[in-house]
């Protein structure tokens, strides 16, 4: 596999732990069985434990008052504290514990996407790769008023009157 399948590769792995962990995060989902619970919290352990490295690594060699480094490491923090977290009483109580664990999965993928300039298409969570047409999306703006994310052109919802 050369540099850049293995660049997809990684892209596809980040989008898939995305979209596992946001599935758990749902609020509409059904109740899901303690099996299928348990599951999840492993595959979220796992992709913590890979999250952390990569986030970790690509922290290192910045500037010692790097914004985007201090937030990821804050996000890092707060990882590392919920996968200390002992399991909970009762099925609600561990479905808010795993809940915690897929929102850090989020988070550390968002960190990810920051630091190694990942792009991900806010429309339809994918990567948004080299060749295919994007464009910004700014749904909001942050103080600088520039557009926050970007969208697979296809994905973009058609303009208002």
């Amino acid at each position: 596999m050369n540099a850049a399948q293995s660049e997809t590769a990684t892209q596809l792995d980040v989008a898939a732990m995305r979209h596992d962990a946001s599935k758990m995060l749902d609020e509409n989902a059904p109740l899901i069985r303690y099996e299928d619970l348990k599951a999840a919290e492993r595959r979220y352990r796992e992709n913590l434990t890979w999250l952390l490295r990569e986030v970790d690594a690509a922290i290192a060699g910045r500037p010692e008052d790097d914004v985007q480094a201090k937030v990821a490491m804050a996000g890092m923090s707060e990882a590392l504290r919920r996968l200390d977290e002992i399991e909970a009483a009762g099925l609600a109580g561990e479905v808010r514990r795993v809940r915690r664990l897929a929102r850090s999965v989020v988070s550390l993928c968002d960190h990810y996407g920051t630091l190694t300039g990942l792009r991900m298409c806010v429309v339809c969570d994918k990567p948004v790769t080299v060749g295919r047409k994007s464009a910004p999306y700014d749904v909001v703006r942050v103080s600088s008023g520039g557009p926050t994310s970007e969208a697979h052109s296809p994905c973009m919802p058609p303009p208002r009157d």
